[in-house]
C-alpha cells in the first residue's frame, strides 16, 4: 500500500525541514521560522512538504512519549495503568504517588505536544501565501487544525489549564505566557475540530493513505466530547462516522494490528510508519527475548480476568472458569492480545516464563527482569524478518471498534432507550467478528449494562492507548491504581502458602507491582518546572 509521502520523493526535504523547523521544544525556546520567509510558501510542493512536516515525528526513534507515536501511548496510556507496565520504569512515578514535576515522562510528552503544535501554528500562518487550488488548500489548512486540536486535547485533558496559542511565539512571548483554563481549551479543540471537519474527505486514495479524513476527525472529536460528558453531541457525532457507510468490524482480530492489516477498513484514524525509513521500534518493545526482542511491557492478571469464558459470563461467573486451569475456555481475544506461558507458540517457539524455569535456557523467565510473566502480544508480528527496530506496521489509533462502544456509551450515559437492536448494532458487532465470535449481550439495564461495556472497552482496546483516558473520565483511577497487582499463575493455591521461588498470593499468582495513585493530585500531571523557570506566569497544579 501507499502511504503518505513521508519517505520517498520527500524525504531529504522533509529532513532539512525537520531540522529547520523543530517546533517550540519548549514554551522557553525560539521555534525558528525559516520557513515563514518569502524564500519557501510559494507552490503546492511546498505546502505538501510543511504539511508531512507536521504529520512527520523527527524524533520517533529517540522519543517515546509522542502522542502520535504508538510507543507513546503504551508508554503514556497503558504501562501507567492496571492493564500493566514496562520493565525499566520509565513511567513508574505517574502511579506509584510519586509523580514530580521534574519527572522525564511527563516533560517529554509536554515538549513533543507544544513541537507538533508549533509546527502546526507555522503551517497555518504561511499557508495562505501559496498559490495553490483554494479547495485543497482549505483541506491542508483543515488537517492542521486537526492535528493541532488533537494535541491541545490530550495537554488539556492531562494537564488541566495549559498554555493556548495559536500563531508561533516569539522568545518573549513564550516566555510569558500564562495558562488558559481548561474549559477554555476544550471550547477551542471542539470549535476547531467543527469547523475543519466539513472541509475534510470522507475517503483517500491510497497515495493519502494516513492523512486524516472527516471519520478520523470525528473519531477524536468524539473522544473530547465523551471527555467532557457531553453525551448526546458524542452520539450525534459518532453516529455521523456510522453512517457513513465505509468502516466495518474486519472479520480479523490480529492480523489489523499488524503490517498486513494495513489496508482494514476497521482504521479511522492511523498514524503512518514505513519501515527502515520511518520506522518504529514497536517490536523490539513487544516481543519476548526469545523471539529476539526486549520484552519491554508487562500485562497484569487483572486485565487477564477481565477476558470471559467463551460462554459470555466473566470468569467469577461462568461453569467454564477453572480456578487452577485458568487459561482454557477464554475469550479468543485473550490469546491473542496476552502472552501466556507454556500455551504461546510464536514463530514456531513456546513461550516460557515460570520462575521455576531455567533462566538460562528460556530468556523471559520471570526472575531475570521485573516483568510479570505474561507478554504483550498483541502487536507482535511473527511474518516479519527485517530490522525490528525500524518496524513499518501503521499504529491504528482509532478503530470502528472503538466507535460502536463510544456510541454504546453516549447512548446509556444520555437517557437513550436501550434495545437488542442497539446492541446488536454495536457491542455484539464487536464481539461477533469472525475470529472472536463471543455470545451477544442481551442486557438492556443501563446499570448493569455499563459493567459489560466498560470490560468489552478494557478487552478489546486493551493496549491501544485508551485505558488512562477511561479511568481518568470515569474517575476511577484512584480505586483502579491503588494496591498490588499480580502477574502470572505460578502454582496451585494449595501450594501458595509454601512455594518460595517468588512472591505469591493465595492464588498461586505472582506479586510484581503495588500502584499508589493519588486522588487528590494525581488526575492532573504537574506543570513541568523546565517550563516554570523561564516563565513565571505559568502556576503549578495541587500538591506539586
Amino acid at each position: 500500500m501507499k502511504k503518505l509521502d513521508i519517505s520517498n520523493r520527500f524525504v531529504g526535504i522533509l529532513l532539512f525541514f525537520a531540522m529547520l523547523i523543530p517546533g517550540c521544544v519548549s514554551l522557553d525556546k525560539d521555534p525558528l521560522d525559516s520557513l515563514s520567509t518569502g524564500t519557501f510558501w510559494k507552490t503546492e510542493t511546498d505546502a505538501m512538504l510543511g504539511l508531512t512536516g507536521i504529520y512527520h515525528n523527527p524524533h520517533l526513534q529517540q522519543s517515546n512519549y509522542n502522542f502520535w507515536s504508538q510507543l507513546g501511548c503504551l508508554y503514556l496510556f497503558e504501562a501507567t495503568t492496571d492493564n500493566g507496565f514496562e520493565k525499566d520504569n520509565h513511567v513508574t512515578d505517574i502511579n506509584n504517588g510519586s509523580l514530580a514535576s521534574t519527572y522525564g515522562a511527563i516533560n517529554n510528552a509536554w515538549v513533543d505536544a507544544y513541537q507538533k503544535i508549533s509546527r502546526c501554528n507555522n503551517f497555518i500562518d504561511n499557508i495562505d501565501a501559496v498559490q495553490m487550488n483554494p479547495d485543497k488548500l482549505a483541506e491542508m489548512k483543515a488537517e492542521a487544525k486537526v492535528i493541532r486540536a488533537h494535541d491541545y486535547f490530550y495537554l488539556a485533558f492531562y494537564w488541566g489549564d495549559v498554555p493556548l496559542t495559536t500563531h508561533v511565539l516569539t522568545v518573549n512571548e513564550a516566555n510569558n505566557i500564562f495558562r488558559t483554563p481548561k474549559n477554555e481549551v476544550m471550547d477551542f479543540v471542539i470549535k476547531e475540530l467543527q469547523e475543519a471537519i466539513p472541509l475534510l474527505p470522507v475517503i483517500r486514495p491510497d497515495d493519502e493513505h494516513g492523512r486524516i479524513t472527516k471519520g478520523g476527525a470525528l473519531g477524536i472529536l468524539g473522544r473530547v466530547l465523551m471527555s467532557e460528558k457531553r453525551w448526546e453531541d458524542a452520539k450525534d457525532v459518532y453516529e455521523q462516522i456510522i453512517n457513513m457507510g465505509i468502516y466495518i468490524i474486519d472479520p480479523r482480530f490480529k492480523e489489523i494490528f499488524e503490517e498486513k492489516g494495513e489496508s482494514s477498513k476497521e482504521h479511522v484514524l492511523v498514524s503512518v510508519r514505513m519501515e527502515d525509513v520511518y520506522g518504529t521500534p514497536m517490536l523490539r518493545g513487544c516481543h519476548g527475548f526469545d523471539f529476539g526482542g526486549y520484552h519491554w511491557f508487562s500485562p497484569y492478571n487483572e486485565l487477564v480476568e477481565e477476558f470471559e469464558c467463551i460462554d459470555g459470563k466473566p470468569i467469577t461467573e461462568s461453569p467454564l472458569y477453572d480456578p487452577e486451569d485458568p487459561y482454557t475456555n477464554r475469550d479468543p481475544r485473550l490469546y491473542k492480545t496476552i502472552g501466556i506461558n507454556g500455551l504461546t507458540v510464536f514463530k514456531g517457539k513456546l513461550y516460557i516464563s515460570h520462575p521455576d524455569s531455567s533462566a538460562v535456557k528460556y530468556q523471559d523467565q520471570v526472575t531475570r527482569r521485573p516483568w510479570s510473566g505474561y507478554l504483550l502480544h498483541k502487536f507482535s508480528d511473527g511474518d516479519y524478518t527485517g530490522n525490528i527496530t525500524q518496524y513499518g506496521g501503521d499504529f491504528p489509533m482509532i478503530r470502528y471498534a472503538e466507535v460502536l462502544l463510544s456510541y454504546l456509551e453516549s447512548c446509556i450515559e444520555s437517557g437513550m432507550p436501550i434495545t437488542q437492536n442497539l446492541l446488536n448494532a454495536t457491542i455484539n458487532k464487536v464481539r461477533g467478528r469472525e475470529e472472536v465470535q463471543m455470545p451477544p449481550v442481551t442486557e438492556t439495564d443501563p446499570a448493569k449494562l455499563t459493567t459489560i461495556l466498560r470490560r468489552e472497552r478494557r478487552v478489546e482496546l486493551a493496549w491501544e492507548g485508551l485505558r488512562l483516558y477511561d479511568l481518568f473520565r470515569w474517575r476511577i483511577a484512584h480505586v483502579k491504581l491503588k494496591g498490588t497487582f499480580t502477574g502470572m499463575k505460578v502454582c496451585p493455591a494449595s501450594e501458595a502458602a509454601s512455594y518460595k521461588t517468588v512472591k505469591v498470593d493465595s492464588k498461586g499468582y505472582y506479586f510484581c507491582e503495588e500502584t499508589n495513585f493519588r486522588e487528590n493530585v494525581d488526575y492532573l500531571w504537574p506543570i513541568p518546572q523546565s517550563e516554570r523557570d523561564v516563565n513565571p506566569n505559568l502556576t503549578q497544579n495541587p500538591g506539586y
